[in-house]
This record gives structure tokens, C-alpha cells and sequence, in this order.
């Protein structure tokens, strides 16, 4: 009797142990993410934030700093606020931050309408094709991005490919200005962002559950009708994903504007750019990346928000 107490307080101590290690182990591995945001997120960021508050000088760096001793004795903190002022008084600055927005916006609309039925495609396709077809949209990462917006450089310019079929077949008699131009920047935004559309949408599609559409087809739902009333609100959380994938980054874009776009197509991260390597103006570079930021963080929480509600009802 006593041996089998014995082997019982035996195995319960191991089970104390093992429940001890594991959730160590659990806590390891969730600091793990939070220890990498802290090194490659936060604290960058905390710098950017502090160059945007100092002013501009020349020297190296070029800003000057936020914290002086005055007399050996006290500290003065000098806190230059134009930086943000000049996001609201400067039309440059204002109109490069709405245009991102709004090519970024439309950039993920069209993204969506194109996106959406190619990743409902794939999602219905038979199990042995689903594969190559997803081959296919992931195939163009194989290659260089770089290139890849170059290839549009030949594809859109006057003597380019759109322009030398249309000439040839008659219907324009002239080349079509689409280099540098706007429509030049959606078609590379839209080529160069679809896939992240097409990813999220399909791993949401092909989990659906199909037996939902035939009972709605028995209750006397037409395809089209069982479309907006079932599938939609069901792709909903890959229709979130997707845009936020593409809109993100569209937002601060700034290889596609500048090799195809104009000067109409100016967007923030040629302004960026312009800042901080042209003008050596760091503090505004760095007050419009955290304006910029925060532009782009609001949506994430905004929908993200949205999702915790709809878990709570």
C-alpha cells in the first residue's frame, strides 16, 4: 500500500514537472514574437519618432537633439512640432499623402475584382489542379521584383508590345501615352499585389463548407442569390486579409510610381525619399513616416476591432 502512494506522488510530481517545463516552454515561445517586435519594430521606431521631433542642421547626423544640459544643471527638452505642421500646410505633402491613399484604394478594389474569382476558380477546381494553379499565381515571385516592373517598361511604352499590337491590327493610329502615366501604376500595383489577394481568398474558399450552398439551393436560392448570402459573408475574413495585404504596402509604394509613373503619380514613398537622400531632411522624413504609419495602423485596428466584436456576439 505504501509502495503504490509511493509511485502515485511519483507520477504526480512528474506531471507537476512536466506541466512546470511546459508552460515555460509556452511562455518562451509566445515571447519569442514580442522579443522580435521589440528589436525590429518598437525600437526603430522609437527612433523615428524621436528624429521627427528635432530639427533639421547640417551636420551628421542632420538633426540636432532633443535633450541639452543648460548650465550643467538643468535639462532643456526641446520638442520642434513644424515637422508635423508642415504635413497640413505644404500641399505637397498633404496631396502625396491622399494620392498613396487613394491609388492604394483603388489599387485594392481592383485587386478584389480580379482577385476574387481567380481564388474561387482555384477553390472549385479539382483537388489535383489546385496545386498547379496556385504554382502559377506564386510563380512570378520566382523572379526579381525589380524586373519585373521593368518588363512593364517594355510592355507599356510607345514602341512596346500593347502599342505595336495595336498599331499593327488598326486600331489606333498612333501610340498610346500609358508609360508614366497613372494607369500605368495601377496595372503594376495590381500585377505586382494580386497574389497576396488570391492567397488569403482561396484558404478561405476552399475550407467553406459546401453542404450550406446545396441547402440553400433546396430552399430555393438561385446561384446568384447564394452567392451574396452565403459565400460572400463567408469569404469575408479572406476578403479582410487580402486587402489589407495589398493596401499596406501599396500605400508606401515607391518602386512602381517612380519607374512607372509620372508627375501626376507622386506618391509618399518618393517624397520619402526625396527627404531623406536628396534633401538630407531627416526629421521631416522621419514625422511623415509616423504620419504614415499611423494612417495605415488605424485600418488594421479599425477591422481588427471589428473581428473581436463579431467574435464576442
Amino acid at each position: 500500500m505504501a509502495a503504490q502512494r509511493w509511485r502515485g506522488a511519483a507520477v504526480v510530481n512528474r506531471a507537476l514537472q512536466g506541466g512546470i517545463h511546459g508552460r515555460a516552454g509556452r511562455r518562451l515561445v509566445l515571447g519569442l514574437p514580442f522579443l522580435w517586435l521589440g528589436i525590429f519594430f518598437f525600437a526603430p521606431f522609437l527612433i523615428v519618432l524621436k528624429v521627427s521631433f528635432a530639427e533639421a542642421i547640417l551636420g551628421n547626423p542632420p538633426f540636432g537633439p532633443l535633450v541639452e544640459w543648460v548650465d550643467g544643471a538643468f535639462v532643456q527638452l526641446r520638442l520642434n512640432l513644424d515637422n508635423y505642421r508642415l504635413m497640413l500646410e505644404d500641399s505637397l505633402y498633404f496631396g502625396a499623402f491622399v494620392n498613396s491613399i487613394k491609388v492604394a484604394a483603388i489599387s485594392t478594389l481592383l485587386c478584389l475584382l480580379l482577385g476574387y474569382p481567380m481564388a474561387y476558380g482555384i477553390a472549385r477546381a479539382r483537388p489535383s489542379l489546385r496545386l498547379p494553379l496556385l504554382l502559377l499565381i506564386i510563380l512570378p515571385f520566382w523572379t526579381s521584383f525589380l524586373i519585373r516592373v521593368y518588363a512593364w517598361i517594355g510592355i507599356l511604352k510607345n514602341n512596346g508590345l500593347i502599342n505595336n499590337l495595336l498599331l499593327s491590327t488598326g486600331i489606333i493610329d498612333q501610340p498610346l501615352a500609358l508609360l508614366h502615366s497613372p494607369v500605368a501604376v495601377y496595372v503594376g500595383i495590381v500585377y505586382s499585389y494580386l497574389p497576396f489577394m488570391i492567397l488569403p481568398l482561396y484558404a478561405t474558399l476552399v475550407r467553406m463548407d459546401l453542404t450550406l450552398l446545396e441547402a440553400a439551393e433546396d430552399l430555393g436560392a438561385r446561384p446568384f442569390t447564394a452567392f451574396l448570402k452565403v459565400t460572400l459573408p463567408l469569404s469575408l475574413p479572406g476578403i479582410i486579409a487580402g486587402s489589407l495585404l495589398v493596401f499596406v504596402p501599396a500605400t508606401g509604394e515607391f518602386v512602381i510610381p517612380d519607374l512607372l509613373g509620372g508627375p501626376d503619380s507622386l506618391m509618399i514613398g518618393k517624397v520619402l525619399w526625396t527627404e531623406f537622400f536628396n534633401n538630407a531632411d531627416w526629421p521631416v522624413a522621419s514625422a511623415m513616416a509616423v504620419v504614415l504609419l499611423l494612417v495605415l495602423v488605424f485600418p488594421v485596428a479599425w477591422l481588427q476591432r471589428g473581428g473581436w466584436d463579431e467574435e464576442e456576439r
